[in-house]
């Protein structure tokens, strides 16, 4: 499998974040998407008339969304990121990809604003950010109630992955993430996972700030 990666995507980190937690052996082809824009150029318009990235390529098939890359490298080498496979999960999982979509396009798109001084409504964007990142903590606050870390079941899965880096990065947009403890207590889970990567710019909030737990005893 050939991933087409830039290393300050978040959504191409989706992937190499999760072939990193289930063993899977990508290799990668960097891209010159800032300042180059050679996702914009005839090869990669040929395997991708969106003109976006990642793009995996594995033999003849090409797919070009980081939600349906996951689903295929779990569903490949790693089932069990899929959940137990029950019509309630399956459908948890696909809502939660679905809302991935929509952190992508407010605080990814507030992060475009404040760092490459893209064109946008920024305010607009931060203000849609912050209401997706208190659906996602009040789901997290339930899910906790639960015994549960993540967001479909007591185990990670392609959901948590689609979810985590944009609102890891939502303080690039000026979006801060101090008032969400659930937030942050999930991102530690997912940090402590056997395998996890970094991406430059996503901050470890947890050795920066007290434990969310302990905030929550006492606020």
């Amino acid at each position: 499998m050939k991933l087409y990666d830039y290393i300050l995507s978040p959504s191409c980190y989706k992937v190499r974040l999760l072939a990193a937690l289930t063993g899977t052996e990508i290799s990668l082809r960097s891209v010159d998407f800032h300042p180059g824009e050679e996702h914009r150029g005839p090869e990669l318009m040929a395997l991708n008339p969106a003109g976006s990235i990642p793009i995996l390529e594995d033999g003849e098939l090409i797919l070009t969304d980081s939600s349906a890359i996951l689903v295929y490298i779990a569903g490949r080498h790693a089932p069990e990121w899929m959940g137990d496979g029950s019509p309630a999960a399956n459908a948890r999982i696909t809502q939660w990809l679905a809302f991935s979509s929509r952190l992508t396009a407010s605080l990814g798109g507030a992060r475009l604003c404040e760092m490459l001084l893209r064109p946008g409504d920024l305010g607009a964007l931060q203000k849609a950010g912050i209401l997706a990142l208190r659906e996602l903590e009040a789901a997290l606050f339930e899910q906790n109630l639960r015994g549960m870390r993540f967001l479909v079941s007591d185990r990670p899965t392609v959901a948590d992955i689609a979810c985590f880096p944009y609102v890891a990065l939502a303080p690039d947009g000026s979006v801060s993430l101090d008032p969400y403890p659930n937030i942050r207590e999930w991102m530690r889970a997912l940090r402590a996972l056997d395998g996890f990567i970094e991406m430059p710019g996503i901050h470890r909030l947890h050795e920066l700030k007290p434990e969310p737990s302990a905030e929550m005893e006492h606020g």
